[in-house]
């Protein structure tokens, strides 16, 4: 059987690619601004973490949410994604005992279709820390 996919899957398949690049765009801005990055799409028993980067004593952790505008990403961190967020940090926390002495900070960057993303320190606090 040939042919096109559904719209739903071609939808998703667009929104997965969309997700992908957004998430470098953000790892090379934040990269421009002096974080280095210690791993993409972390995956922990909590949960996924985009970005984990750091600067000088502090690890960062990096929610990056994509949508065609970028105003209607920054409401798409509502409080179960930051409960979600938070235990997939302490989990990734748990596993990397070299940053025992580190501060702790989860930001976001924001991607919109033709504007360069924005960076938002301190987002949310990590609950449990």
């Amino acid at each position: 059987m040939t042919g096109a996919l559904p719209d739903g899957a071609d939808r998703r398949r667009a929104a997965y690619r969309f997700g992908h690049r957004a998430e470098w765009l953000a790892l090379a801005a934040l990269m421009l601004k002096g974080y280095w990055p210690i791993g993409r799409r972390v995956s922990v028993a909590g949960g996924e973490i985009d970005l984990v980067v750091r600067r000088w004593n502090t690890v960062v952790f990096v929610e990056v949410k994509a949508r065609a505008k970028r105003d209607d990403a920054r409401e798409a961190i509502d409080g179960a994604k930051r409960r979600r967020f938070s235990r997939a940090v302490r989990a990734w926390i748990g596993r990397n005992a070299w940053c025992a002495g580190a501060t702790f900070r989860a930001d976001a960057v924001f991607v919109g279709h033709w504007a360069w993303p924005a960076h938002v320190e301190r987002v949310f606090t990590i609950e449990g820390l």
